[in-house]
């Protein structure tokens, strides 16, 4: 009887002590989790920022090329008119002759 009571001592033993590390194990798990939530959420709030810097960036980059394109613009037709004036003046010029 003696050697079965220390068996089973044993046995509960060995028992507790698993159901020991399994729920340690499952509050590493668990903090785990919420590190990693926390962390995706951190890079999550990062890479908004960094994108909305980027559009901001390409807003202006686009702002101030269609500007410099208007005047390009602007310059051209001014040219293209004179050489019509020009072309004009000529052609009435022969008319005239």
């Amino acid at each position: 009887m003696r050697i079965k009571l220390g068996r089973i001592l044993a046995a509960v033993l060995l028992a507790s002590a698993t159901l020991m590390y399994s729920q340690d194990a499952a509050k590493d798990v668990d903090k785990a989790a919420k590190d990693t939530g926390k962390a995706t959420k951190t890079a999550a709030k990062d890479t908004a920022k960094g994108t909305e810097k980027a559009a901001d960036k390409t807003g202006k980059a686009t702002e101030k090329g269609a500007k410099k394109t208007g005047k390009g613009v602007e310059k051209g037709v001014k040219d293209v008119g004179k050489g019509v004036k020009k072309g004009a003046e000529k052609t009435a010029d022969e008319v005239k002759k």
